[in-house]
């Protein structure tokens, strides 16, 4: 008998427990998200005003309906993120915001809506907006990009990954308004390209030669352009006095 009672207070004082608990979820995730909820981590440059104003969402909203998937993508393009994941949070109470930067190493310019943006490339041959980029660590840049495109970014990113694992000093890369690619080296000078990125490993290939062939005996300082848009036949053009 005295088991009995035991049971049914344990049991009653579960029952509360549980209700209290569901009661107090139910009134945290219908709790009002505002800037202060908001906590940031993985960079230090972005805030949380810049979550806020980056979302298509109207704060303060109640936790339970932030859709964090589509936060997640807002974020990823508005901010020229490389990742980035959100997760509700009840105890802190708050959203909780991870960010992953992309990393500049070139400069770029793109035309949109017949206006030129500057911005930054990184390594994967993606554009990052000015706003978007702590410029006081870009002191190192040596490179230049101009006519970006989103359908450049693997060829971009074929010529970044060149440019680490050859003796190359790319400085500038052009896409005309029409494709056509010309990169500058800085012993080379000019080398044209030309319209195939399906040749650029190739092509790239044959540049380093030339760079390896042209530095044993200094012949590069009368270069004045390198025609590859034929790599099995490349066209060399010097000056002549």
């Amino acid at each position: 008998m005295k088991n009995q009672k035991v049971i049914k207070k344990r049991s009653f004082f579960f029952l509360i427990s549980f209700l209290f608990l569901t009661s107090l979820l139910s009134i945290k995730t219908l709790k009002k998200v505002d800037t202060q909820n908001i906590s940031i981590s993985g960079s230090e440059f972005f805030s949380q005003n810049d979550v806020v104003k980056n979302s298509s969402l109207n704060f303060p909203i109640r936790l339970i309906f932030i859709e964090t998937n589509l936060l997640e993508r807002e974020l990823k393009q508005n901010l020229s993120l490389k990742n980035v994941s959100v997760n509700r949070e009840l105890f802190p109470f708050g959203l909780k915001v991870y960010i992953n930067s992309r990393i500049p190493i070139a400069y770029g310019e793109r035309i949109l809506n017949d206006e030129k943006i500057f911005g930054f490339i990184d390594k994967d041959g993606i554009f990052i907006n000015k706003q978007n980029v702590d410029e006081k660590n870009l002191n190192k840049l040596t490179i230049q990009v101009f006519g970006w495109k989103e359908k450049f970014k693997k060829i971009l990113s074929e010529i970044f990954i060149a440019i680490e694992n050859y003796q190359l000093e790319i400085v500038k890369i052009t896409f005309s308004s029409d494709g056509f690619l010309t990169v500058e080296e800085k012993d080379l000078k000019t080398i044209l390209l030309g319209f195939k990125p399906n040749l650029i490993n190739y092509q790239l290939q044959i540049i380093n030669n030339f760079k390896n062939e042209f530095n044993k005996n200094s012949f590069s300082k009368k270069l004045v352009n390198i025609d590859l848009t034929n790599p099995d036949k490349p066209k060399i053009k010097v000056f002549k006095p």
